[in-house]
């Protein structure tokens, strides 16, 4: 049991810095490399677009003007343009919603119910049903636009469009 410890000898203790020039380490920068912002207590590292002092690209830049629906960018600084975010729905996935439910009407609000739009976004979202294939099931589709081959394909299955 003894022969399994290690040897006092063979662990070496840890240096203590910055206890004087003769000690060996770090008696003028103690390992902190020269001076300046990095050398300081407390240090961590500058907040994001930090440019030591210099004016950021985000201050020097000038703000966008223009309204984010025709296209010109943000409205100001920090503010986000409403983002249009387009979801094509497949007729073929329309349709299969549509049999599990056994509810032919389908707006905006079943679409997100049915899980084919995400419900966080649907108000910004536009939204439009492609065809992919031929459907049998009848469906009345209310206030989402609907591509041409798949208007004419929910209308020979016997559904409406408006």
């Amino acid at each position: 049991m003894i022969d399994t410890l290690p040897s006092p000898k063979t662990k070496q203790k840890a240096k203590k810095i910055g206890r004087g020039l003769g000690t060996g380490t770090g008696g003028h920068t103690s390992g902190r490399g020269g001076k300046g912002q990095t050398a300081r207590g407390g240090h961590k590292s500058p907040r994001p677009g930090f440019e030591g002092g210099q004016n950021p690209i985000n201050r020097r830049l000038p703000l966008m003007r223009g309204t984010p629906s025709k296209g010109h960018g943000f409205t100001g600084r920090g503010s986000f343009m409403a983002i249009q975010r387009n979801a094509p729905v497949q007729l073929s996935e329309l349709e299969e919603a549509v049999k599990e439910s056994k509810n032919a009407d389908v707006d905006i609000s079943k679409l997100a119910e049915y899980g084919l739009i995400s419900p966080k976004f649907h108000k910004e979202l536009v939204v439009k049903v492609l065809f992919d294939k031929e459907i049998k099931t009848t469906m009345n589709l209310k206030g989402i636009a609907v591509s041409k081959t798949a208007k004419e394909a929910i209308e020979k299955a016997g559904g409406k469009v408006e």
